[in-house]
């Protein structure tokens, strides 16, 4: 990611950290269902909201990974996390487009309005795949243009930290899922188109698996689709 860009998204959301705004674009957690024992990862993890959520929901067998940037989000996540007595949660400071997590750890990933933000974002999606066990699922809320975003929009860093310079056409996006390996995807909520810059953006909700019984076979490996 651009240096520029990426202090420009810092500054943005650590600034926003103490608010009482809301910062995503959609419901990734509504959909999700994390179960008992689960081990979840939620990428742009904020405050922390959903993190507790689901550190609730799978209880001390499970475990809830929050991956963030933004220093001020962190400090904020931890120091609530700290306070509520959650011991299953760990928040790490990481881009998203090398996930500090070993092959195969999660059940499940869930992301609000952060991937957008990507600038390589076949790798954040190759990333999620890489994480999730075979047959593991994500549930993902993000940003689509209606057209591609004017260069003049995509290199201002502050139009990226808004959450919609950054986005790819509704085409490009689902390619880039299919082209990951995932599996069963569907689009669970979408917004009417909204006016951004010279363009329109729209919110959607996305789900989809990683392939794989669990069983030991070898998941499906995408490059070999394209042999």
């Amino acid at each position: 990611m651009n240096e520029s860009i990426r202090q420009k998204i810092d500054e943005r959301y650590s600034g926003l950290a103490a608010s009482s705004c809301c910062l995503s674009c959609g419901g990734a957690l509504n959909f999700a269902k994390a179960q008992e024992g689960e081990t979840c990862v939620d990428i742009g993890s904020g405050r922390g909201t959903d993190v507790l959520r689901m550190a609730q929901a799978v209880g001390p067998t499970g475990k809830v990974f929050g991956i963030d940037t933004a220093d001020g989000m962190l400090a904020v996540a931890r120091r609530t996390a700290q306070k509520t007595g959650a011991s299953n949660v760990e928040f790490i400071a990481s881009s998203i487009e090398k996930l500090p997590l070993p092959d195969g750890v999660a059940d499940l990933v869930i992301s609000n309005c952060t991937i957008n933000h990507a600038t390589d974002k076949p790798a954040v999606w190759r990333e999620i795949r890489r994480i999730l066990k075979p047959g593991g699922r994500f549930a993902v809320s993000d940003i689509y243009s209606s057209a591609p975003v004017p260069q003049e929009y995509r290199n201002d860093p502050a139009a990226v930290a808004e959450c919609w310079a950054g986005a790819v056409t509704r085409n490009e996006y689902l390619a880039t899922l299919e082209l990951a390996g995932f599996a069963d995807i569907r689009i669970l909520e979408e917004s009417d188109p909204y006016p951004k810059g010279k363009i329109e953006v729209s919110s959607f909700t996305v789900c989809g698996v990683r392939p794989g019984c669990g069983c030991g076979c070898r998941p499906s490996d995408p490059q070999e689709n394209n042999r």
